[in-house]
C-alpha cells in the first residue's frame, strides 16, 4: 500500500479518510453540513480531487499531508464504548488515550461490555478494507457462557442461524471447559455484526456473561493488559498487509507499551479532540 497519491489526486472524501478524519460517508456528510472548506472556499460536493498540495480546513481547522500508515494494538477494558462520541456521555476509549496517542480510528467496534483486542490505524482506507468480510480475516472470541452448552446445541451457531431476521454466518464454536454453573468457549467468526455472539448465543439458550476477543485476523492479543496500547511494528504491516517503505522508521524498532489514563490512575480532564 503506497502512501503517494496518483498525480490527479484523490477524491476529497477518500483522501479525509486516509487521513484519518472520518469514514467517506461522514466525510460527505461534514461537506453537506458546510464543516469542510478547499482552498478558502467552502466545499459543496464531495466530486472533487485533491492532492497534498492543496489546503483543506474541516470544522475551521487545517488537515496536514497524511501520515504514513500506522496501526496499533489496544486491550480495550469493559465499559468503554467505542465510538468517537457517545449520546448518553458515557466514557469512550478516546477519552482514555494518552496524549502522545496521534489521531487514530477503531478497525470494527467491540460493545461496552466486550473486552479484548481492538485495532486502531490512522489511516481510512485500511480501517475499510480490513472490516470488510472479504478481506477473510476470523476474528477469535473467549467467550463465557452461563448453562451447560453441548455439541448438539452449539450445531446450528456452526450452519448459521437467524435471530430477528437478521442472518449469522456459520461460526467455528469449540467448547473449552465447564466451570461450575458457566462454560467456556472459543468462537470464531468473519464478519462483525452488532452484538453478533450475544445474539447467536442466546438463539440457542445461552447468555454471555464474558466475552473477550483474543484475535483479529493474525494480529493477537497475548499478554497486552487492559488499557494497554502497542504500535505494531513496520516489518509486521510490511510482512502482513503490504504496507511498504513509508511506514515511520521507529516503528521498526519495539514500540513501548503506552498505558492508557484508566490504568495509570491519571483522570481523563482534557478537552476532547476533533478526530
Amino acid at each position: 500500500m503506497s502512501n503517494k497519491l496518483p498525480p490527479e489526486g484523490d477524491r476529497i472524501a477518500k483522501y479525509l479518510s486516509r487521513a484519518g478524519v472520518a469514514s467517506r460517508r461522514e466525510i460527505e456528510r461534514m461537506i453537506d453540513e458546510g464543516r469542510v472548506q478547499l482552498n478558502g472556499q467552502l466545499l459543496t460536493t464531495p466530486a472533487v480531487k485533491v492532492t497534498d498540495q492543496d489546503e483543506i480546513l474541516v470544522n475551521g481547522k487545517p488537515i496536514g499531508p497524511r501520515d504514513a500508515v500506522r496501526m496499533w494494538l489496544y486491550h480495550k477494558p469493559t465499559g468503554l464504548v467505542s465510538t468517537n462520541s457517545d449520546e448518553k456521555g458515557r466514557t469512550t476509549i478516546f477519552d482514555e488515550f494518552p496524549e502522545t496517542m496521534p489521531r487514530v480510528m477503531t478497525i470494527g467496534r467491540l460493545d461496552l461490555n466486550s473486552e479484548g483486542l481492538l485495532l486502531l490505524t490512522n489511516d481510512g482506507e485500511l480501517k475499510r478494507k480490513l472490516e470488510l468480510p472479504s478481506t477473510g480475516w476470523v476474528r477469535k472470541y473467549r467467550v463465557r457462557v452461563n448453562g451447560r452448552p453441548s455439541d448438539a446445541m452449539l450445531e446450528p451457531l456452526r450452519k448459521g442461524v437467524t435471530v430477528d431476521g437478521e442472518r449469522f454466518q456459520g461460526m467455528a464454536v469449540a467448547i473449552d471447559r465447564q466451570q461450575g454453573a458457566n462454560a467456556w468457549l472459543t468462537i470464531g467468526l468473519r464478519e462483525g455484526k452488532n452484538r453478533e455472539i450475544r445474539r447467536a448465543l442466546e438463539s440457542v439458550g445461552l447468555s454471555v456473561n464474558r466475552l473477550i476477543r483474543i484475535s483479529y485476523g493474525p494480529f493477537q492479543l497475548k499478554t497486552l493488559k487492559a488499557g494497554e496500547i502497542e504500535e505494531i511494528r513496520a516489518k509486521v504491516l510490511r510482512d502482513q498487509l503490504g504496507i511498504g517503505a513509508e511506514a515511520t522508521p521507529q516503528a521498526d524498532e519495539k514500540p513501548a507499551k503506552a498505558r492508557s489514563f484508566r490504568k495509570t490512575g491519571k483522570p481523563a480532564q482534557r478537552p476532547r479532540r476533533n478526530r
